[in-house]
């Protein structure tokens, strides 16, 4: 690494080089606020007399083997924004002088600042390269093109504004105080300097890089050119084109790779710490990682549809997510990620995925009525997937949910009776208004009715601000009640399209209020929610009473609680650990720490985590908090004495109660009191076992007994119904299924690519007479084109997990063919590499 301090005029009037902005820099971000800014610093300097000004630092790379014969390439790693709008500026002076027959100053700015004179090849004419919609926008400028430029660009309006600074009084101004700009030239050398690190490091001025920023010039920027422009265009290209607010044009890219996180490693990262957490994970860039790339590109496709329900075609799942993202529950986006992931692989059809996402509704909305906080969702939504039984797929989330407890919970429907009777749904953030009405309305309605018409609005049955005559129609108490308790309540609240008319009148003229044939009362109302209204004929505590009945029964039936049993031998949650039961005799099923999720079963090995944890966060405050334990460096301290990471000793030999008290008094230290979530594993009698733990136990008696193959060598029992191992390639795993009537070897061929996936099966589908004769049977091969996967299986039907008496047949089965299979697949399998 070189760093010289030079003006920017003998930076930019060198000859025959080209500063070349690659594809992975973020995108010309710069406005009017910046461009004045800078203008004013030039003008400044030079009106001041001050010498210098400094303007930070340009870092590049001299790409020597990439460059053409005719310029020497510059590639720009940090300070583009800069340097492209001192460029723009060069052209508004260049223009400026050629349009008022300053002919010398004109072809001296054209030649030595915009463009290399000599040059043949037009590609490396202009001085500045840039490779998207900005370099079109800077040829516009150029060639005085711009009013027919059909894009909004920063670089054409930032042009107009230096246009309208520049003056014949401000010319010579501004010319001689870019004269005066000094700057750091930084130039790297590939191979020894880490441009990464010396980008992060230098990253302090100008605007701020978003995390997506930070992201893709990790993912690009040690690429060559060449390899830079392939992963651009098949990668982070349809990542950015994905993860944009069609609507408000605003990229989410940042928001999409956090909520990517989140689902991959079941902890959301801090706002600002999604690039360290992106780089931490993905260090070392091997196939694993381009794999995890084109999976992150993949489920992309899903995040457009959360932040775009228009652009979905199927009309049912347009309108969910409409509502979904009306009520804004981001914070489910996570777990939807991989739900639509099973969608596509078939793993549920779409009346399926339907009612996943109107169960989400309905959990959300219910709190939302009930008043429960909405801190507590991204906890629940990042580790929901990981209750999904693949085989009873929305009655294991709609379990999950309803076993929910405390601030977690699902509220019931006397919890919503409860709420609706006295809740103020009137003075609620108008969307939510908006959607509440719309469903209440519309429910198993022939005809839409469009509640968001700007001629229907909201009306009060009971005024409020009634006239006199309401006391005279109701007793006083009623008149109390309705005025002071329950005026902004769902049953005195309704649909009019003529709520001005109507106003604070009596009950009886709202009902047949007929002025001038106009039809303004309640009576000539086509709206459900005015059904009612015609069929009494004064409004008092009684009739609201019926009235709440009514709508009380639809919200049931619109935000249905689900109809699912907890199993009695299933009757834990995950619950703070300030309110768990004793752990006494009791093994975790996982926990949950400052938004990271643990699977393990082991209550001392959460108790070391958590201390660790504790220490990296404060040092001082661990280690001084003596009166809640001991901690030291000496092991003979101890009994039992336990390693932590930083090298102290802690002791173990404590049981399970004294664990909780320490911990729980370390987290009122730390004031961390809501941050450790437990659920401990399920209390299962013998003649009771639930599927999950039935499921373990059948893989953790047949993984042993595998034989004559390294296959699952390394893999764990699980709760799921399914277990893999990889063939080799990416994206090719084997794969065991047990269910209640099969059990099966399966190939699967499951990459983020549906194309691949296709490719790949057809490839092996041409040698299916050779793998069958080598298998010795025929197998099931199905391509599943309406799916992204495809899967070759042997199965064995007629056998149900959930009888141990046929567990034998079903291991034999797969103990006995899985060698097979692999020998006769596996040839093929290498030389789709």
């Amino acid at each position: 690494m070189k760093a010289n301090e030079l003006p920017i005029i003998n930076f930019l009037q060198a000859p025959n080089v080209q500063f070349v902005i690659p594809v992975y820099q973020r995108n010309y971000d710069w406005t009017n606020n910046e461009c004045k800014e800078l203008l004013n610093d030039i003008i400044a300097v030079e009106t001041a007399d001050r010498g210098t000004h400094f303007i930070g630092s340009i870092v590049f790379i001299h790409e020597g083997a990439y460059s053409t014969s005719e310029v020497k390439e510059l590639v720009i790693i940090d300070g583009q924004q800069r340097l492209t709008t001192i460029n723009i500026l060069y052209v508004a002076l260049y223009r400026f002088a050629k349009d008022n027959d300053m002919q010398q100053e004109a072809d001296m700015l054209h030649n030595m600042f915009l463009v290399n004179q000599y040059v043949q090849q037009e590609a490396s004419k202009l001085k500045l390269k840039q490779t998207d919609t900005n370099s079109l926008a800077f040829k516009a400028i150029m060639n005085s093109t711009e009013n027919e430029f059909g894009h909004y660009s920063n670089v054409i309006e930032n042009f107009n504004f230096f246009k309208l600074a520049i003056t014949k009084d401000s010319f010579n101004n501004i010319l001689n105080g870019l004269k005066r700009l000094i700057f750091v030239e930084i130039s790297l050398e590939r191979g020894k300097d880490d441009p990464q690190r010396i980008f992060e490091s230098l990253n302090s001025t100008g605007l701020d890089l978003s995390q997506s920023d930070l992201i893709r010039n990790y993912i690009l920027m040690d690429l060559d050119p060449k390899n830079q422009h392939k992963v651009f265009e098949q990668i982070w290209n349809p990542i950015e084109e994905n993860a944009i607010d069609l609507t408000k044009q605003k990229s989410l890219v940042s928001s999409y790779i956090r909520d990517y996180l989140t689902l991959r490693n079941k902890k959301i990262p801090n706002r600002g710490k999604v690039y360290v957490e992106f780089k931490k994970l993905y260090a070392v860039k091997d196939e694993a990682y381009h794999q995890e790339l084109e999976n992150i590109k993949s489920l992309s496709s899903h995040y457009k549809k959360f932040i775009n329900p228009s652009s979905v075609k199927e009309p049912n799942i347009r309108r969910e997510l409409e509502y979904i993202s009306r009520l804004e529950i981001n914070v489910a986006f996570p777990f939807l990620l991989q739900v639509f992931e099973d969608t596509e692989n078939g793993l549920i059809t779409n009346d399926e995925l339907l009612k996943v996402l109107k169960l989400i509704q309905t959990y959300t909305w219910r709190r939302f009525v009930v008043g429960l906080p909405t801190n507590a969702l991204n906890k629940i939504f990042m580790t929901l997937y990981s209750e999904v039984d693949t085989e009873e797929y929305y009655d294991s989330i709609a379990l999950a949910l309803i076993k929910k407890r405390g601030s977690s919970k699902f509220p019931t429907d006397e919890d919503l009776k409860t709420a609706l009777r006295d809740k103020d749904l009137y003075n609620i953030k108008s969307k939510n208004r908006n959607y509440m009405f719309e469903l209440l309305e519309n429910f198993n309605n022939r005809e839409y009715v469009d509640t968001s018409n700007e001629n229907i609005t909201i009306e009060h049955i009971f005024p409020q601000n009634p006239n006199d005559d309401w006391n005279k129609d109701i007793t006083p108490d009623d008149y109390f009640q309705l005025k002071e308790k329950y005026v902004n309540t769902i049953a005195n609240l309704t649909l009019s399209g003529n709520n001005g008319a109507l106003s604070n009148k009596s009950f009886r003229e709202k009902k047949s209020m007929n002025r001038q044939g106009a039809e303004q009362g309640y009576n000539f109302s086509r709206l459900w929610l005015n059904d009612y209204l015609k069929t009494i004929d004064n409004w008092d505590i009684r009739n609201y009473n019926e009235r709440f009945d009514l709508i009380y029964n639809r919200f049931l039936k619109i935000w249905e609680y689900p109809n699912v049993t907890i199993p009695t031998s299933d009757n834990s949650e995950a619950q703070n650990i300030f309110i768990a039961e004793s752990p006494t005799h009791k093994k975790l099923e996982y926990f949950i720490f400052e938004n990271t999720k643990v699977d393990e079963e082991v209550i001392s090995q959460m108790y070391i985590y958590v201390i660790n944890r504790l220490y990296e966060k404060n040092p001082q405050l661990l280690l001084e908090a003596k009166d809640i334990f001991k901690i030291t460096r000496n092991a003979e301290d101890f009994r039992t004495p336990q390693q932590l990471d930083n090298g102290y000793f802690i002791e173990s030999n404590l049981d399970s109660n004294s664990k909780f008290s320490s911990l729980k008094r370390l987290l009122n230290l730390f004031e961390l009191e809501d941050e450790l979530v437990i659920k401990y594993e399920d209390n299962v009698s013998n003649d009771s076992q639930n599927r999950f733990s039935i499921r373990r136990e059948f893989w953790k008696q047949l993984l042993p007994q595998i034989v004559n193959t390294k296959l699952f060598a390394n893999v764990s029992p699980t709760k799921d119904h399914w277990l893999s191992s990889g063939a080799g390639i990416s994206g090719v795993s084997y794969t065991f299924g047990i269910t209640s009537s099969y059990a099966r070897i399966e190939l699967g061929i499951t990459s983020s690519s549906k194309e691949k996936n296709k490719k790949y099966f057809k490839n092996l589908l041409s040698q299916k007479d050779s793998i069958e004769n080598d298998f010795g049977r025929p197998l099931e091969w199905e391509e599943l084109p309406e799916h992204k996967m495809s899967r070759i299986k042997y199965e064995l039907t007629g056998v149900n997990l959930f009888d141990r008496a046929e567990w034998d047949k079903m291991s034999q089965f797969l103990i006995e063919y899985l060698p097979k299979f692999e020998s006769a697949l596996q040839p093929a399998i290498k030389k789709l590499k």
